[in-house]
């Protein structure tokens, strides 16, 4: 343990960023050959999207990515995560490369070198192209394949702009809520055995992922997986009630992070899923559990445990309905889950480089007053987010960066642009952008690199 206090400045080498992805904040959606994407045609299905809002314009960042590393470099932004829109290369997912994408993202890649911006760029988030989709999407090695050779080409072609890759955007939302529960493109709901083989093909890319990243990326290239792993805390930090944390985190993550780690799936989860386990073929693992130079968590939000009783490894405790959350019912406001979900990714997975790649919250009603958005509700979800990061770094967890979420408001994904979490307003009908009150603030936390 070191002795680094809340008053101490974060360490010299300790990165800190805002994320966005393609799909969110691009637009142009159908612009210079670009393919449908799952959410281009679920935004279209009726009932799907609040208010049936489109990715059409989104922010507008396709043609407006300048002013955009501008207002971040005036920020003081020094690391952006983005991601690389799979059907701006690829219209069909596979078959013709489109050179206006390519030619898209060169001039963006420039456009941040120019403003001083390192890329942090993920392969894939979400933006599935439909025609892969049609042809079986998440449950079918089509799209295994075809991952593989988009990852070769975008590493191959932006190796001399990109030195920080990440594989995947949280499998479970594209696998479980996509195919399982339906609330998320392409809105299928299928058996928990098809649900629990779409996880087996996002492990799959990530791991061709890793090895694009391997052969193609450089010598200084690194790579990992971002997951938004399940999250608990223990109500009290006294043993029993952290071994029974401890307990419930690998339980629930034991398919994805349990999955890597091991080299194949732990015995209790094929236990719990029996029949309903993936199909899994020679030489899969040797791919999935290839090893990468990070993890990046997505951390929002917690679960409170306890020790159990009668011999129980945990007890879930439920949210009373007046617990604190953002407008995302979802989110309820868990500061200590940054702490416990990087300590328990290190002490349970042996994780010696992580970084908290998304983080942050989504409310409804920000208006501009005077050319400010007063989002002191932001404001006091980051400090208090990243005084548990800090006690995670004071603890010897290996923490080393912070990836806010996200630089602008965007296309929430099912819920449109109704929820706003941006550090920065966009006015969707002007697209004007407006830095808000947390940007002013995390813009003085990133110089001063402590908590303010």
């Amino acid at each position: 343990m070191t002795s680094l206090t809340y008053a101490s400045p974060f360490p010299t080498d300790f990165v800190f960023g805002v994320a966005a992805a393609s799909a969110q904040i691009e637009g142009a959606a159908f612009e210079d050959g670009k393919g449908e994407s799952i959410w281009d045609r679920f935004s279209r299905t009726p009932g799907k999207v609040h208010g049936g809002d489109t990715l059409d314009v989104a922010c507008d960042h396709y043609h407006r990515f300048d002013e955009d590393f501008a207002l971040m470099a005036s920020l003081g932004v020094k690391h952006y995560r983005l991601s690389i829109a799979w059907p701006r290369l690829y219209p069909n997912g596979d078959g013709e490369l489109n050179p206006a994408g390519i030619a898209f993202y060169r001039r963006l890649f420039a456009s941040m070198k120019k403003h001083s911006i390192q890329p942090w760029v993920t392969l894939f988030h979400w933006d599935l192209p439909q025609s892969l989709e049609d042809r079986g999407g998440w449950t079918s090695r089509v799209t295994v394949d075809a991952f593989a050779r988009y990852a070769d080409t975008v590493v191959k072609t932006f190796a001399n702009d990109v030195k920080h890759w990440i594989t995947m955007n949280e499998i479970r939302c594209f696998t479980q809520l996509a195919y399982g529960v339906g609330t998320k493109a392409p809105g299928r709901k299928e058996s928990a055995k098809i649900v629990n083989q779409t996880f087996h093909h996002a492990l799959l890319c990530h791991g061709h992922g890793v090895r694009a990243v391997r052969e193609f990326g450089g010598g200084d290239a690194v790579v990992g997986l971002t997951d938004n792993c399940d999250v608990c805390v223990p109500v009290t930090e006294t043993p029993e009630d952290i071994a029974a944390a401890r307990a419930w985190f690998l339980e629930k993550n034991a398919h994805v992070l349990g999955a890597m780690h091991a080299g194949r799936y732990p015995d209790d989860y094929l236990a719990r899923v029996g029949a309903d386990a993936p199909d899994v073929q020679p030489g899969d693992f040797d791919l999935i559990s290839l090893p990468t130079d990070h993890l990046g968590l997505n951390v929002y939000t917690g679960t409170y445990v306890r020790a159990g009783r009668d011999g129980a490894a945990y007890e879930v405790l439920d949210n009373p309905v007046s617990y604190p959350r953002a407008d995302s019912v979802w989110l309820r406001l868990v500061p200590q889950s940054i702490y416990w979900a990087t300590r328990f990714a290190a002490e349970c997975y042996g994780h010696q480089t992580l970084y908290i790649t998304e983080n942050g919250c989504g409310y409804d009603d920000e208006p501009v007053v005077r050319g400010e958005v007063f989002d002191l509700h932001r404001r006091d979800f980051l400090r208090n987010h990243l005084r548990e990061a800090h006690r995670a770094i004071a603890d010897g967890v290996p923490l080393k960066g912070y990836f806010l979420w996200s630089f602008i408001d965007n296309y929430e994904w099912e819920d449109g642009y109704q929820r706003r979490f941006g550090i920065v307003h966009c006015d969707y009908e002007t697209l004007v952008r407006t830095p808000k009150l947390s940007a002013r603030y995390y813009a003085r936390v990133m110089q001063e690199r402590k908590i303010l």
